[in-house]
């Protein structure tokens, strides 16, 4: 896992020198620190979402400016996307297994690179407005399934690293502002939609993916 992280911030910061030295060296790129919550959940096949949870996503965020009103936008971020479902599990009985509707709590933690495209607007006073699209590209730190209080899962607290996916893909879509303070000093506030495509589970037979809402917010530098 140590390899991992260090070679996606290798990546990261290859990519920023890189950046200084061709096209988006002629309008600029920024980087700074986020740190937002998020509103999750789940979807399994077999089953049905029971709500939302909170989670939380901090890191880096970079804007490498191509264009002077395109930026290619990424980071990097630790994401927890947290949810609730209800499903169905099987436990031994007496006269064999016996089926019982569970509330259940996802907990999972990832390393989020996003890759999108950011058009932002002309400044209006000191706000430049921005919708954001393309890809969330997310590697699994952690996994664990809790119980919601609902029949026999109540209690639960299993490590489900095994039984989930390393990757997870989704689509991301976000609308939001930057407001310029002093210099190159800018804070951003935005709504991120992150839907999840892949399905986190390795059973095949019963998908579950998970999505989030992001209340964004961050400095850039």
């Amino acid at each position: 896992m140590k390899r991992i992280i260090t070679a996606l911030l290798l990546l990261f910061f290859t990519g920023n020198i890189y950046a200084q030295e061709n096209v988006f060296s002629k309008y600029g790129f920024k980087l700074g620190l986020t740190a937002h919550p998020t509103v999750g959940w789940v979807k399994p096949q077999i089953g049905k979402s029971n709500g939302v949870s909170l989670g939380f996503s901090y890191g880096v965020l970079g804007d490498f400016n191509f264009a002077e009103n395109y930026a290619f936008a990424t980071g990097l971020t630790i994401t927890t996307i947290n949810g609730k479902s209800t499903e169905v599990l099987s436990t031994p009985g007496p006269g064999g297994s016996q089926q019982t509707a569970a509330g259940l709590k996802y907990k999972l933690q990832y390393i989020e690179v996003p890759l999108t495209l950011k058009l932002k607007t002309d400044k209006i006073g000191d706000v430049r407005w921005y919708g954001q699209f393309g890809l969330s590209n997310d590697f699994k730190i952690g996994a664990k399934l809790g119980g919601d209080g609902v029949g026999m899962a109540d209690g639960l607290n299993e490590d489900i690293s095994n039984a989930t996916k390393f990757y997870r893909a989704g689509l991301i879509l976000g609308v939001g502002g930057e407001f310029e303070l002093k210099g190159n000093t800018s804070i951003m506030g935005g709504l991120t939609l992150n839907n999840g495509f892949t399905n986190i589970r390795k059973n095949e037979s019963n998908t579950l993916r998970n999505h989030y809402i992001g209340l964004n917010f961050g400095v850039f530098f």
